[in-house]
């Protein structure tokens, strides 16, 4: 069992526990040692962090192996089109590559605390929100494909990792949850001794020698 802690992390705080620059970090929030990211979310992006002292439990959630799906609430300046949601969804080429399929809809403005600052709205420019769920971590990944299909990122909220969601958390509040990490695969043990055995099939005994 491992021990994994939700985080709503606010708007420009650093994924990390200390800065030289003195910006806010996750201790300013999570006062419970040995804890750390498991992934990162951008200093400008909002939502879902989780946090565990696990390695094995880290890699789970972490490693782009295992293609871990997270969603994400994104307000765009301009109203999104299905033609730019379909784009989404088949993959889009970014300077590092084509991104994998994601699944993409138009969704109604979500119930969600205020952001401070605000978001700087345009008057003769509208915005719309999407729900955009990737299996990959790209650096801003999301911001980089809604600007890829003409709609740039004005606000980006993690509402989900996994199984795992943002329900009851206000932002800069966390809440802990113990969780069963499945054992590895047999091929990813370590290699058990084995014992010399005898005809018998019984292992052979070494004889100790006493040095006086």
């Amino acid at each position: 069992m491992a021990t994994l802690i939700l985080l709503n992390k606010p708007f420009q705080v650093m994924c990390q526990f200390t800065d030289a620059a003195g910006r806010p970090t996750l201790a300013d929030f999570v006062d419970i040692p040995g804890v750390y990211p498991a992934g990162r979310l951008d200093y400008d992006s909002e939502g879902l962090l989780l946090l565990t002292s696990d390695g094995q439990l880290q890699h789970r959630i972490a490693s782009p192996d295992q293609k871990m799906a997270k969603a994400y609430w994104v307000q765009v300046e301009g109203e999104i089109t299905e033609a730019a949601l379909d784009q989404l969804r088949r993959g889009i080429i970014l300077k590092d590559g084509m991104t994998r399929p994601a699944r993409a809809r138009a969704i109604a403005p979500p119930e969600v605390w205020p952001r401070h600052p605000p978001v700087r709205h345009r008057e003769q420019i509208p915005t719309s929100w999407l729900e955009l769920t990737i299996t990959e971590g790209r650096n801003r990944q999301v911001r980089r494909m809604t600007a890829a299909v003409g709609f740039p990122t004005l606000r980006l909220i993690r509402y989900r990792i996994g199984d795992w969601t943002l329900d009851g958390l206000a932002p800069g509040t966390y809440r802990k949850q113990t969780v069963h990490v499945p054992a590895p695969p047999a091929s990813q043990r370590p290699a058990a001794t084995n014992r010399r055995r005898s005809a018998s099939g019984k292992p052979n005994q070494q004889r100790r020698t006493t040095r006086s």
